[in-house]
């Protein structure tokens, strides 16, 4: 049976910054904040080359259709979400499923003006995945941020994808994205997969890249590469954590 370790990223985060309107000196007043809507649905949808969660490969290095929506309630930082996309690895595993399904809510603000909080929880859903024991997996999460930097910790509510006697497994990771001006984007990160019972699957993962906002869509390139060789597809024996470049299309609307 393959093994494999998650996404997401999760990738569902929305802005909290209130944008501020300015002034000149010839105005009588100050001009009042513009105000958001205290309920906010937004929907992405993204191509990309590889699908890598945590540095490992879901498609077996091929391209991946993926898409979500997300609410957030402003007032209260509290969010939900959903987000899928196209995979290979639980059919290379024996199983049935060439779709993962993410469903995820949480709460997000401020811990002191400058240092935000984001804390929450994450199923990842492979309907009729057909392994055993299930593809199925449940996290909490935790993060802490401060400019362009986070960190983050994840620890699993059940077995980690597949993986037996696998609860509480964990993964910690760093994050940087820090704006470069003119639409783009300095993209790095680094983490530590720790998966409970099975050392020789634990490793480490980088990525090195930038995004591109050209306001009809976001491009994305990025170098990934983990420190394993222990995640291998069945169907052509290639090391799904190898490093690679990735290139994803993406828009949220």
């Amino acid at each position: 049976m393959i093994h494999k370790s998650k996404k997401l990223g999760l990738t569902a985060a929305v802005a909290f910054a209130i944008a501020s309107m300015g002034t000149s000196q010839a105005q009588a007043a100050d001009a009042a904040p513009e105000a958001k809507p205290d309920n906010e649905i937004s929907y992405n949808a993204a191509l990309t080359s590889d699908y890598r969660y945590r540095g490992i490969s879901q498609t077996r290095l091929k391209p991946a259709l993926q898409g979500g929506a997300d609410w957030v309630n402003n007032p209260t930082g509290f969010y939900a979400g959903t987000w899928a996309s196209t995979i290979k690895w639980v059919k290379d595993g024996g199983g049935d499923a060439s779709v993962e399904i993410d469903v995820y809510g949480g709460k997000r603000g401020e811990i002191v003006p400058g240092v935000s909080y984001d804390v929450g929880f994450l199923a990842y859903i492979y309907p009729s995945n057909g392994l055993n024991p299930s593809a199925n997996t449940r996290e909490v999460y935790g993060q802490v941020g401060y400019g362009p930097a986070t960190l983050k910790y994840s620890n699993s509510l059940s077995n980690l994808f597949g993986f037996a006697d696998s609860k509480h497994s964990s993964y910690i990771d760093a994050s940087v994205n820090q704006d470069l001006g003119e639409g783009y984007t300095l993209n790095l990160h680094v983490g530590r997969q720790k998966v409970k019972n099975s050392p020789a699957f634990s490793y480490t993962d980088y990525k090195v890249g930038a995004t591109k906002d050209f306001g009809v869509a976001s491009v994305a390139l990025a170098y990934i590469k983990t420190t394993s060789e222990a995640y291998i597809a069945p169907t052509n024996g290639k090391n799904l954590g190898k490093g690679g470049v990735v290139l994803t299309v993406s828009k949220t609307f």
